[in-house]
């Protein structure tokens, strides 16, 4: 399958900005899952890619003269390979093991991924975790905030991709499984989810696993990974500081379409 995807973020100040720091996680990688054919950033000025310590295609963008509006452009085409089940690593799993304020497991979510799992530390199981934690959480826009925490979202019985992986990654990580958050795009048919979307992978052994808890799927097929990290922090796709500028109004558009691959006889 092969995916066309533009991505645009528009930063518009009530003031002028004196100055501004972009961190842009923009640019996917390719993987056994997925090959990138291309891939553009449309930036107000130049800036060089580096690696960030989770692997990441990393653009760090310094604005230093005043500014009032700020829009960063992504775009290309991705061949996603669905077949493909897990992504093996070389770098040790075990970083992932660590938990954030995002992911912190407290009493209730580390007695709900027992009560689901009990002794089981396989795919199965994980399953089974995202099964319990798609039910107990529906999915509701509006109920939680961008700065809310695994137990809070847990506790408030609903939440959006973000806090689905966030619970995903508390319970896991409360097992001894490594688990990591990922950002990236989804192309669905589906106008209530936005196609800039979150889910998580874990390590079973042998490589990355991904569970999608929004979708209920442990092989998503239609997914573009765009960066990973212990949680939305290290792994969202635009983050950034500024001194000055007032009021903020961010606006988002994400387009996902599927392409017809046409075989030449």
């Amino acid at each position: 399958m092969k995916l066309s995807i533009r991505h645009d973020t528009t930063y518009r100040y009530a003031d002028e900005v004196c100055t501004s720091i972009q961190f842009l996680r923009l640019t996917p990688r390719d993987t056994p899952r997925q090959r990138i054919l291309e891939w553009h950033l449309e930036l107000p000025r130049l800036v060089r890619s580096q690696i960030d310590p989770y692997g990441n295609i990393l653009h760090v963008m310094t604005m230093d003269e005043p500014h009032g509006a700020l829009v960063l452009s992504a775009f290309g085409e991705v061949e996603i390979h669905p077949s493909v089940e897990k992504e093996p690593d070389e770098q040790s799993p075990l970083p992932y093991l660590r938990t954030s304020r995002l992911t912190l497991a407290d009493e209730a979510l580390a007695a709900f991924a027992l009560e689901q799992c009990a002794g089981r530390r396989d795919r199965a199981a994980l399953a089974d975790l995202m099964e319990g934690l798609a039910a107990r959480m529906p999915y509701s826009l509006g109920t939680t905030a961008v700065n809310s925490t695994a137990a809070e979202a847990f506790a408030g019985g609903a939440g959006v991709c973000q806090d689905h992986t966030h619970a995903f990654l508390a319970c896991a990580r409360s097992l001894g499984i490594p688990a990591r958050y990922v950002s990236g795009y989804l192309c669905t048919d589906d106008e209530h989810h936005l196609a800039s979307h979150a889910w998580a992978e874990a390590w079973l052994g042998d490589g990355w696993y991904s569970f999608d808890i929004t979708n209920r799927l442990v092989r998503p097929d239609r997914h573009l990974k765009l960066a990973v990290g212990l949680d939305y922090l290290d792994a969202c796709p635009v983050r950034g500081m500024r001194r000055g500028g007032g009021a903020e109004h961010m606006q988002a558009r994400v387009q996902v379409n599927s392409m017809v691959q046409v075989q030449h006889q």
